[in-house]
């Protein structure tokens, strides 16, 4: 029973961990070195097969904000493989959210059991774990002691469809890149030579990292990292089967890769994206339901 109602709460954080993680761009706390490297550009060359146009950061940005998933709300069922250490956990998710609001998920098993569900707002987080009849109830400030992370609503909703999560103020932050050999665009915040120079290891990054990978077709994001330039904590968001449905055009396949204390993976396929069809996100707590109590670190 312990196990399960652990493995419950773990879901819960893991969500949240998810734009915990993005966080960490803006100067959190301390985490392990992280064990991996983001692929380094290749030099520019007319002689490949692709040829790109240079853009500068402002045309960019303004190209990837143009093409985003933009929807008011959104109406979603996904298969989820979740990997936290070397556990495997697999579980059904159906995601309404009001965009800038709150989202409410709503976790099964196979055959439809239902296991838990979340409901998320700018401020505030509510769980009802229905196996073991038990709930919590907190606040961002409390989540945020517990993760040692300062969670943003406005990142998490960003990461799940691949829309751009704002980490800087000002696009000047940003810089461009044509990485012609691979055939895509990019925004850094370093620019190319020493972006390279950090990736294969020459030199360590002074402030933190943020490269935005954009398909040059459409300028969707098709990669976004970040790395804490203290601790070399991680987030790698890919995303990938961008295909029409229902008007609606959107990754259907999220690859999450999270290096931190906890080394985690998660890989969300979409089955079915609904956009504009207003949700009810509201969540009850059964009278009877225990509170679970949580210790901060």
């Amino acid at each position: 029973m312990k196990n399960k109602m652990k493995n419950s709460i773990s879901v819960l954080l893991f969500i949240l961990s998810i734009s915990g993680i993005n966080s960490s761009c803006k100067h959190r706390k301390e985490l392990t070195q992280a064990e991996t490297k983001p692929e380094a550009p290749k030099e520019d060359s007319l002689d490949g097969r692709c040829r790109l146009d240079y853009k500068n950061a402002k045309a960019l940005s303004r190209l990837m904000k143009d093409n985003e998933f933009n929807y008011t709300w959104v109406f979603a069922k996904a298969t989820v493989e979740s990997f936290v250490e070397e556990k495997e956990e697999n579980f059904d998710i159906r995601l309404s959210l009001r965009k800038d609001s709150a989202m409410l998920v709503n976790i099964q098993y196979v055959l439809g059991i239902n296991v838990a569900k979340v409901l998320i707002t700018r401020d505030s987080v509510k769980f009802v774990d229905y196996i073991h009849k038990s709930y919590f109830v907190g606040d961002f400030e409390y989540i945020n002691d517990l993760l040692s992370a300062d969670l943003d609503f406005d990142l998490l909703q960003s990461v799940l469809f691949g829309n751009s999560a704002k980490f800087y103020d000002e696009d000047a932050r940003l810089k461009p890149i044509t990485d012609r050999l691979n055939c895509n665009y990019m925004l850094s915040t370093e620019r190319k030579k020493r972006l390279k120079r950090i990736i294969n290891g020459v030199e360590d990054p002074n402030e933190d990292l943020q490269i935005i990978t954009l398909n040059p077709e459409n300028f969707k994001i098709i990669r976004n990292e970040f790395e804490q330039s203290s601790t070399g904590r991680k987030f790698i968001a890919s995303y990938s089967e961008f295909v029409v449905k229902d008007s609606v055009y959107a990754p259907y396949h999220v690859d999450i890769d999270i290096q931190a204390q906890k080394n985690a993976r998660l890989k969300i396929n979409y089955v079915r994206i609904e956009k504009n069809s207003p949700q009810k996100l509201t969540l009850n707590i059964p009278a009877k339901y225990d509170a679970i109590q949580i210790q901060k670190k």
